[in-house]
């Protein structure tokens, strides 16, 4: 009895926090520049993309994802992970670089 009763008050508990959670996470998440996977961008990134997910380029400098809230302009994309082996650093504004053509 007292498994099943615990069940139950986990089950309740997940269901409740996950009701709260999304919209106090997103409060402590920023917006960050330039680190996205192709593919792996937030919605409305900038010119060559349409919606989230929509990014050509590995770290699009006008694609964005979100980050936890202080940690965007310390994200370091190595250099040994970029086609032209050079390192790219996360910013909290539009990069122009590495713009998709056309």
């Amino acid at each position: 009895m007292k498994v099943t009763h615990a069940a139950v008050a986990g089950a309740v508990a997940t269901a409740l926090a996950s009701l709260a959670g999304p919209a106090a996470a997103q409060d402590d998440m920023e917006k960050c520049y330039g680190i996205s996977k192709a593919g792996e961008n937030g919605c409305a990134a900038g010119p060559g993309t349409t919606c989230a997910g929509t990014s050509t380029v590995d770290y699009q400098g006008n694609a964005w994802t979100l980050v936890p809230a202080g940690t965007c302009e310390e994200t370091v994309i190595e250099a040994s992970m970029t086609d032209d082996g050079t390192e790219r650093m996360g910013s909290l504004e539009e990069l122009d670089r590495d713009i998709p053509q056309g």
